[in-house]
């Protein structure tokens, strides 16, 4: 087979797939459910939205490889701009960073400080879907 050949199979087959992904979204680990306590902490940095700043820094070093640097998702990563992320407590995102969830490619992030990871839960309540366009 010649090269031109397998480049054309090759921009296919990745075609194929990011429609595929386009038409198929990813869908939530339902089982990946933080502890009722867990879930009920409180953001102690949630009065201090100059923390944020900070969460962005380690967003962008720590996060923004898979999720984007707007948060939209890469591939597998969630879109954390999304409802179903941004309707989960400040308790159960801290849960989910520190803990990740290597069947789903994330990683835990124990190992950073504790308010570190609360300045990235902070920053996660700045993501924004980007505005839909009308159509018109």
């Amino acid at each position: 087979m010649s090269q031109r050949i397998r480049i054309a199979i090759a921009i296919l087959a990745g075609g194929a797939a990011l429609w595929g992904a386009a038409e198929h979204p990813r869908q939530p680990d339902l089982h990946w459910q933080a502890p009722v306590q867990a879930a009920a902490q409180l953001n102690p940095l949630a009065h201090q939205p100059q923390t944020e700043m900070g969460g962005r820094k380690l967003f962008r070093r720590l996060c923004s490889s898979c999720h984007g640097p707007a948060g939209a998702g890469l591939e597998r990563a969630a879109n954390l701009q999304s409802f179903d992320t941004q309707v989960q407590t400040d308790g159960t995102l801290f849960w989910k960073i520190t803990n990740g969830n290597l069947d789903r490619g994330m990683p835990s992030f124990a190992n950073l400080p504790a308010l570190e990871r609360w300045q990235l839960v902070l920053h996660l309540r700045h993501l924004e879907e980007p505005a839909k366009d009308p159509g018109y």
